[in-house]
């Protein structure tokens, strides 16, 4: 064989064998949990809450006006809780307050069932502010979008149980909420 002959048929298998697949091994292994992938319920991501993070013009103006019976709920000096919404705290909140739009429970009630709700820390993403003494509080620089506002408030007088409150709130458009718990 000529050595021009053998350096074109070289260059033949050559070319060849970089146009050749190998089989695949199997599918990619999946992401570790929690980093990635479609939104979900039963999963916590941190990345679902990724719009929650970015600074914008909305803000929430609460007021405690509960009341059960006779008896005036406030929620003075109590911390007050602004969760975002995503398929996973809303499926939270279902679990814990028995629904994902408003409740009004007694506290230990809620607190019975937190060991059965999902487990994720998403305590990064929660905004916190004390409510005033006039039953009062604000939550300013949010996203666009679903969020969850949650207190306890105690009966004034003290006769009655303390009550878990939470309330969906929806920001549009930057525009100020104004809302009643």
């Amino acid at each position: 064989m000529t050595p021009a002959r053998l350096l074109i048929i070289s260059a033949a298998l050559l070319g060849l064998s970089a146009c050749a697949t190998t089989a695949p091994l199997g599918p990619p292994p999946p992401p570790p949990p929690g980093t990635g992938g479609p939104p979900s319920a039963g999963l916590f991501r941190p990345g679902d809450f990724a719009w929650s993070a970015i600074p914008g013009k909305g803000r929430i103006d609460g007021r405690m006006t509960f009341r059960s019976g006779v008896a005036r709920y406030t929620c003075a000096g109590a911390g007050v809780v602004l969760t975002p919404e995503t398929l996973w705290t809303r499926r939270r909140m279902t679990i814990l307050y028995n629904s994902p739009d408003r409740s009004a429970l007694p506290a230990e009630q809620v607190r019975a069932r937190t060991p059965s709700a999902p487990n994720g820390d998403y305590s990064a993403f929660v905004r916190r502010t004390t409510c005033d003494a006039s039953d009062h509080f604000s939550f300013q620089g949010l996203a666009n979008g679903a969020w969850f506002v949650i207190t306890v408030a105690k009966p004034v007088g003290g006769e009655g149980p303390d009550m878990a409150i939470m309330r969906r709130v929806e920001i549009r458009a930057g525009k100020p909420v104004a809302i009643e718990l």
